[in-house]
């Protein structure tokens, strides 16, 4: 470790050291797990400071077969080529297994579709995932194929290059036509399957517009991601007051009050990615893709009120 080195954080050398290896994310991973040693002792702390003449050694687990099981599960694909893919997750999928539920997920569909040509730098549970979605939000995603174009998009999301827009129906109406939530997003404190507004969380921010209101009842907004926290929509819109319809973790209870679920079949919150934006990982091309919302959106805004959606497809 040279003068010009010292004074940065561990992960930030490393991954400034092995750039064409590893993802920051998972370099950060490596060392919780105990994978870097300095002067001969443990280092777990991403953060650790490094000193002048710190000697570090990495030491990488051996790579353990992916066992999930390929599924001839159908996929809407809107584009695909050799580095990547993007595509449709359908409301109610998990994108990647969990070590309660390692069938029928996303990842389960692509091992098949792709006969294996994933990414592995997530690891052998999220092959290819370079982004996720909530199991009950539909939407566009991207998938990476090879380690290269995993790093690039990666690299874009990270950098805010890429582009993520998403339509909502939330309740409450907005005074305002337009805003931003600027606010950081961390693990509950008491409940570990909900994210919260933290002074001590990860920055995040969602920029929203209106698009249409129904009463003082409901309002339909498209989101634009800046950063891209676990349920960073959900979190941020109840934060404000205006949790999204149907969401069972964040919601009022009005979601379940209306029975939307049972009268038209929405597994959850209504929510759905419909814009995605990002620069070919080789070609360098911009790329964008649009869809509609999907029926069951279409039909909830309808009967909560709401004007024909076909001005906002």
């Amino acid at each position: 470790m040279d003068e010009e080195q010292a004074g940065l954080r561990l992960d930030k050398f490393l991954a400034q050291s092995l750039i064409t290896e590893h993802s920051r994310e998972r370099l950060q991973t490596l060392i919780k797990q105990g994978h870097v040693r300095i002067l001969g002792k443990p280092i777990t702390k991403p953060a650790y400071t490094l000193q002048e003449g710190d000697e570090i050694y990495l030491t990488l687990p051996m790579l353990t077969p992916i066992s999930l099981t390929p599924e001839n599960i159908p996929l809407r694909v809107l584009f695909e080529d050799e580095q990547m893919l993007v595509l449709h997750k359908p409301a109610g999928m998990l994108t990647h297994p969990t070590p309660k539920e390692t069938t029928g997920t996303l990842v389960n569909a692509l091992l098949f579709h792709c006969q294996g040509n994933l990414s592995g730098i997530n690891g052998e549970i999220r092959p290819g995932i370079v982004h996720r979605l909530d199991r009950d939000t539909a939407g566009l995603l991207m998938v990476a194929k090879t380690d290269q174009a995993h790093r690039h998009l990666s690299a874009q999301l990270k950098e805010k290059s890429a582009r993520r827009e998403y339509m909502a129906i939330v309740q409450g109406v907005f005074s305002d036509n337009h805003g931003t939530v600027d606010a950081p997003i961390g693990r509950d404190s008491r409940h570990r399957d909900k994210m919260g507004i933290r002074m001590d969380g990860r920055p995040a921010r969602t920029h929203w517009e209106v698009q249409d209101r129904v009463q003082d009842s409901f309002t339909l907004l498209r989101l634009k991601l800046e950063t891209g926290r676990t349920h960073q929509i959900r979190v941020h819109m109840a934060s404000i007051g205006h949790p999204l319809v149907n969401d069972a973790l964040y919601g009022s209870g009005l979601g379940k009050a209306l029975k939307l679920s049972e009268k038209l079949g929405v597994p959850g919150q209504l929510l759905q990615a419909v814009a995605l934006g990002f620069t070919h990982p080789l070609t360098l091309e911009p790329m964008r893709f649009e869809e509609p919302v999907c029926q069951d959106f279409m039909a909830a805004w309808t009967h909560l009120g709401g004007a024909e959606l076909r001005a906002f497809q």
